[in-house]
Order: structure tokens, then C-alpha cells, then sequence
């Protein structure tokens, strides 16, 4: 049998470049060797070579964190191409990149999310004051299309959100004001083919730093649970809001969901993420395992429903 040849994408031009170098060689451990011969290939920057590289495969399977493999810039280049890949297309990658705009439309069908505010580069923008009469102290201020929390910052007092602001606008020209929900945070992943419709099992996450931040989930300062501590009515409620967003969206592949339980269990959006991290620790590996499935046949799952549509 002729071998596939899978381009693993991987780089891009945000903070998490490497982060995303580190799920390409996740990936390239998984993926089924018998059946397709896969090479990571790293995109940074216009670069026409790489981007030509990537022509030569049958599958490109992204796995960049940010521009220009999370947002739909590379989605469109292979699809006129005509290159099969794993995640969403152009209108849900760019959609779910945009934090801000992707929550207020979920919030339409009826999905909970926390009271927020948009600050753009550029714009008048509302006192500091302003700021935290609307969203409450604390609060947390972020890039509108970073990851990683790159950029993130809890804010406490009101001297600290100018210079959150300050920070934010370092990952790119939009910024969220969003106000603290205090809960239990949970992540639930989850992928469907023509055949199928799987959700993982849930993972709570558990750190004594301020938030998931970058320590917490690449320097081993979290707790990550699964399955999570919750009743299984909650359970079962996240993962059948993950696998509705999921075609609310239009998504393609595997997407990971993140959450807040409030008090009462209350079940609160906080992001859609279409190319979750996938390291050998990364939470979809994780509840891949606990699910009992082999990761290898999940990744051959989405090759075979995208190479065969």
C-alpha cells in the first residue's frame, strides 16, 4: 500500500511558535506509521518555500497555535489549493480566533459567558475607571487572539489595568476586559467524522498560581484531573454543549472547549480552541487515554473522514 505523506504544520508567527513545535513532535509520535509517512514542516513568517513544501503532501494536518494556522489565513491558502486538512475551515478558525466575537455569537444560543468589554488599538478607549465599574475587579485582560496566556493578566486593583492593557496589546491589536467568574475550571475536547460523534472525557484543572497561566500549563504548576470532580449530569451537560458549539461552528477535527462551573454548577463559556495543544501531557492526549481510545487511531480517524470528502 502507497503511503499518505501528512505535512504536520507547525510555528507561525505568534508567541506560540514553539509551544506549537512541541505538539507537531506530539503528533508526529502518534500518527500511525505503517500507514502514512509524516514530516513536521515549520511555517514562520511568508514563507513561500515552506508554503510550497506544504503542496507536495497529500494531508496537512495544522497543529500552529495563532496566525496564520489558527485564524483561517492557511485554511484558505489550502483550500485553493485544494490540500485536505485536519482543523476548521476559513469562517470557524477566524471566527473562534477572534475570542471576543466568537463567545458573543455563542452567547445567541444561549451559551453563558462572562461580561466583557473590547478595547482596539488605535480607538478611544474607556477610563480605567470605566473599565472596572463594568467588568468588576478582579478582572482579566488579554489579547483578543493570543493563546498560552501570553499576555494575560489578573487584574486586582485599579493602578494594575493600564499596564495589563499595556501588556495585552503586545500580542496583537485587541484587547478583552473580562470580568472574574470564581469556579471550578474544566476542558472537555472533542472531534466528530461522517460516522461518529466522540466527546472525551472531562479534565479539571487545578493550580495554586492566579490562573491557567503559562506556568501552570507548560512548566507543571496545575493539577489536571480526569475525569473531573463533577457530578455526571454536569459532565454530561459539557460534553453535549461542546459537541453542539461544535457544529453551531462549523468545526472540523478535534476542538477543545473551556469552561467555568460557577456556584450551582453553573456551566460558563470561557474559549473555543480549534488546534488544542497536543504534546504527550497536553489535556486531549490526556483524556484521549482516559477514554481508553488510541490517540494513533483518533489521528487516522480525522485523516480518513477529510481525505475521503
Amino acid at each position: 500500500m502507497n503511503k499518505r505523506r501528512i505535512a504536520i504544520v507547525a510555528g507561525g508567527d505568534s508567541s506560540e511558535h514553539d509551544v506549537s513545535l512541541r505538539s507537531a513532535q506530539g503528533i508526529l509520535s502518534f500518527i500511525d506509521k505503517e500507514r502514512y509517512d509524516a514530516e513536521i514542516v515549520e511555517l514562520s513568517g511568508a514563507d513561500l518555500k515552506a508554503l510550497a513544501r506544504i503542496t507536495e503532501y497529500d494531508f496537512a494536518y495544522i497543529t500552529i497555535h495563532g496566525t496564520p494556522g489558527e485564524n483561517g489565513l492557511l485554511q484558505g491558502f489550502l483550500d485553493m489549493m485544494r490540500i485536505p486538512y485536519s482543523c476548521c475551515g476559513v469562517l470557524a478558525a477566524s471566527l473562534t480566533f477572534n475570542k471576543f466575537a466568537c463567545n458573543h455569537y455563542l452567547r445567541g444560543f444561549g451559551f453563558r459567558i462572562a461580561e466583557s468589554l473590547l478595547l482596539r488599538k488605535g480607538q478611544p478607549r474607556p477610563s480605567d475607571e470605566e473599565i472596572a465599574a463594568r467588568v468588576g475587579l478582579p478582572c482579566f485582560i488579554k489579547s483578543n487572539v493570543g493563546g498560552s496566556s501570553f499576555g494575560c493578566t489578573k487584574v486586582k486593583s485599579l493602578a494594575d489595568v493600564a499596564p495589563a492593557i499595556e501588556t495585552a496589546f503586545k500580542e496583537g491589536d485587541e484587547v478583552i476586559c473580562e470580568a472574574f467568574m470564581k469556579g471550578v475550571e474544566v476542558t472537555c475536547g472533542v472531534y466528530k467524522t461522517k460516522d461518529k460523534a466522540v466527546a472525551f472525557p472531562v479534565t479539571e484543572v487545578v493550580t495554586d498560581n492566579e490562573f491557567f497561566d503559562y506556568d501552570a500549563k507548560y512548566n507543571g504548576q496545575v493539577d489536571e484531573i480526569t475525569p473531573a470532580r463533577i457530578p455526571d449530569a454536569v459532565r454530561d451537560e459539557i460534553q453535549a454543549a461542546t459537541l453542539r458549539l461544535y457544529d453551531i461552528l462549523g468545526c472540523q477535527g478535534i476542538i477543545r472547549t473551556d469552561y467555568i462551573l460557577t456556584e450551582g454548577w453553573q456551566v460558563n463559556l470561557l474559549e473555543v480552541n480549534t488546534t488544542p495543544g497536543m504534546t504527550a501531557t497536553s489535556f486531549i492526549p490526556q483524556q484521549v487515554r482516559a477514554a481508553g481510545i488510541d490517540i494513533k487511531d483518533v489521528l487516522t480517524d480525522i485523516i480518513e473522514d477529510r481525505l475521503q470528502q
